[in-house]
C-alpha cells in the first residue's frame, strides 16, 4: 500500500529539469534582506522602472469599467495591429497583424511555438552560452537541445558554419537566435543574421528569433529576422524595453500556415492572455519617450560597469551590445562562479547569477550582472565588489 502511494506522488521524467538559478539566487537575495541586511540585485534581467504611465493608465480605465472577460485567443485586435505598426515604424516590414499572436510573456510563445514546430525527439540548436529556459522548456516537451558553443571570433553568436557543423553530425530541425542575447549582451548585425537564416532554411531548419531585447541596443541597430524571412517565428515581449515583466504579455509572429496550429494550442492551454495586460500593451507603443529615458539610464550604467569592474579586479568580460547584461569572466578568482556567487551575496551583499545557470560546459569562469538598477545602486555595487575581491 505504501508502495502504491509512493508512486502516485512520483514526479513525470519530463518534470526532471534544472532549476533555473537566477530564482534561487533571487530568493537568496530576499532571505538576506529580511534578515535587515541591504542588498544590492544584479541577478534577475528585470529593470526597475515601471510600466509606461500611458498603459498603467489604459488599464486601470478598463478596470474601471468593471467587467474583465476572455478575449480572443490570438490576441485583441487593437493589439495586434499595434505591433504589426511597431514593425513598420521601427523595421520597415509590412507585417500583416493575423501573423501576430499574443503571448503570456515570451515564456508563453516559446512554449506554444516549440510545440508548433517541433516533435518529441527533434533536435534544436542552441547558442551556449544562451538563456537557460530554452534548453529546459525543450526538454520538458521531449525534444532535444543541441548546445553549440560560440566564441569571441564570432561574438559569441551562431554561424551558418557552426550549425550546419552540427547539422551533418545528427539532422537538426530547428534552432534558437538570440540578439541582443541572454547572458552575454552582444549583438548580430545584419549581415550575420541573414547568412544564419539562409544557411539554416537551405537545409529545412526552423529559425525562432528571440526578440526580447530589441530597442535595447547600444553597438548598432538590432534586426529582426521577419526582415529576412517570412518563415522565421519571432518571439518578442513587453517586459524588457518596456518594463513590463510582471504583466506578463508578449507576443509571437508566425508563418502564415502555422498561425492556426498555434491558436489551437493557446485555446486549449490558456484560452487568451490576460486582459488588462493586453490592453496596457497596446498602449504601450505610445510611451516610447519615458522608455527612452529609461534606455538612457542603462547606457550610463553600463558605462559605470565597464569602466569600473575592471578597476575592482573584473577586467575581462564579453562585448556589451545590448540588452542590460555584462558577462564577466572570474576565472583568476574563482573556477566555481555558483561558489563565488554565494560568496558575494553573503559578504559583499550584491546579488549576480552564476555562468553555470546559462553555460554548463564553461559556465563555471562566468558570472552575469544585470545592470538595469539605478547609477547610484551600479556604483555602489562596483565599490562593494572591488573591496570584497581585495580582501
Amino acid at each position: 500500500m505504501l508502495e502504491r502511494a509512493k508512486s502516485l506522488l512520483t514526479a513525470s521524467k519530463r518534470s526532471d529539469v534544472p532549476p533555473f538559478i537566477v530564482m534561487d539566487v533571487m530568493a537568496a537575495a530576499a532571505r538576506l534582506e529580511a534578515a535587515g541586511h541591504r542588498v544590492i540585485h544584479m541577478e534577475v534581467g528585470q529593470p526597475a522602472a515601471a510600466a509606461p504611465q500611458i498603459a498603467i493608465r489604459a488599464a486601470q480605465a478598463a478596470l474601471a469599467q468593471g467587467r474583465i472577460g476572455y478575449t480572443e485567443t490570438l490576441g485583441i485586435p487593437a493589439l495586434r495591429a499595434r505591433i504589426a505598426q511597431h514593425y513598420r515604424d521601427t523595421y520597415d516590414v509590412d507585417l500583416d497583424p493575423a501573423r501576430v499572436v499574443a503571448t503570456t510573456g515570451s515564456s508563453g510563445a516559446f512554449i506554444l511555438s516549440f510545440l508548433a514546430l517541433f516533435e518529441p525527439g527533434d533536435r534544436v540548436a542552441l547558442a551556449n552560452p544562451g538563456y537557460p529556459p530554452y534548453r529546459h522548456i525543450l526538454t520538458a516537451l521531449g525534444c532535444e537541445p543541441v548546445l553549440i558553443e560560440t566564441s569571441a571570433e564570432t561574438r559569441w553568436a551562431l554561424t551558418g558554419e557552426t550549425l550546419i557543423a552540427a547539422h551533418r553530425k545528427t539532422p537538426i530541425k530547428g534552432v534558437v537566435v538570440a540578439s541582443p542575447a541572454n547572458p552575454t549582451g552582444t549583438m548580430m548585425d545584419k549581415a550575420a543574421l541573414s547568412a544564419l537564416i539562409a544557411t539554416a532554411e537551405a537545409e529545412g531548419i526552423r529559425v525562432i528569433s528571440d526578440e526580447i531585447y530589441h530597442g535595447l541596443d547600444y553597438a548598432f541597430p538590432a534586426v529582426t529576422a521577419a526582415a529576412l524571412s517570412p518563415n522565421a517565428t519571432i518571439i518578442n515581449s513587453f517586459s524588457k524595453y518596456f518594463c513590463m515583466t510582471g504583466w506578463r504579455v508578449g507576443w509571437l509572429v508566425m508563418p502564415d500556415d502555422l498561425v492556426r496550429p498555434v491558436e489551437r494550442l493557446h485555446g486549449n492551454l490558456a484560452i487568451s492572455v490576460p486582459t488588462l495586460a493586453q490592453i496596457a500593451g497596446a498602449a504601450a507603443f505610445d510611451g516610447r519617450d519615458e522608455m527612452e529615458r529609461v534606455k538612457a539610464g542603462y547606457v550610463e550604467n553600463r558605462r559605470i560597469l565597464t569602466e569600473g569592474l575592471p578597476r575592482a579586479g573584473l577586467d575581462r568580460f564579453l562585448p556589451v551590445d545590448g540588452a542590460f547584461y555584462l558577462y564577466a569572466n572570474i576565472a583568476k578568482f574563482s573556477d566555481d562562479s555558483y561558489d563565488f556567487a554565494k560568496r558575494m551575496l553573503a559578504e559583499a551583499h550584491v546579488a549576480a547569477t552564476p555562468g553555470i545557470d546559462f553555460d554548463p560546459i564553461d559556465g563555471k569562469h562566468f558570472i552575469r550582472f544585470c545592470y538595469a538598477g539605478s547609477a547610484e545602486e551600479m556604483t555602489e555595487a562596483v565599490e562593494r565588489i572591488g573591496r570584497w575581491l581585495k580582501g
